[in-house]
């Protein structure tokens, strides 16, 4: 046993704080949460935001969201094993997605804000029954892969090309305010 008074006298006291491998940490917890969210019957919302992610879990695919999922603040550069829908908002914002393959085929509303290699809207729901954000995408330049329709508005601010209402009519049909 080592006494207080020991350690105090020592020049070099011992590592009593010895660090514990963190290696697949968060792979363990992300798997954890999706597994008791689908024996959970997936109901309400999915968040796996903020987590360092580089790919999505493969056990993904085939789930339907019931509420929101929300993957946004990882560094994931694709979509590829998101789920097949979600009922409310899908969030993939601040991420570097390269294309948007892999995205949701359904999905309530849809962000993919703040990714710096986005360059066109490529893989994007078909459909969106809210809101489309596709806002501070630094080299977003094509509209090409936007949805064909949108319930609510359409958000493409702050993006590489000024986009005009114009433009974003002539491949999406909005229902609500479109923000350029």
């Amino acid at each position: 046993m080592i006494k207080l008074k020991d350690i105090l006298l020592e020049n070099n006291p011992p590592n009593l704080l010895i660090p514990r491998r963190i290696e697949g940490r968060v792979e363990k917890y992300v798997q954890s949460v999706i597994q008791k969210y689908i024996k959970d019957g997936s109901k309400g919302g999915l968040n796996l935001s903020g987590l360092k992610l580089t790919k999505l879990p493969s056990n993904l695919k085939n789930v339907s969201v019931d509420r929101h999922f929300d993957c946004s603040s990882n560094n994931l550069t694709s979509l590829t094993g998101a789920p097949n829908s979600v009922g409310g908002y899908f969030d993939c914002s601040s991420n570097n997605l390269k294309s948007l393959d892999g995205a949701p085929r359904s999905v309530g509303n849809f962000i993919c804000s703040g990714n710096p290699n986005l360059t066109s809207l490529v893989g994007a729901p078909s459909s969106v029954v809210g809101d489309f954000v596709c806002s501070y995408n630094p080299k977003l330049t094509s509209l090409d892969g936007a949805p064909r329709s949108v319930g609510g508005y359409f958000d493409c601010t702050h993006n590489a090309t000024k986009f005009t209402i114009e433009q974003v009519r002539a491949v999406c049909d909005v229902k609500g305010i479109i923000y350029v």
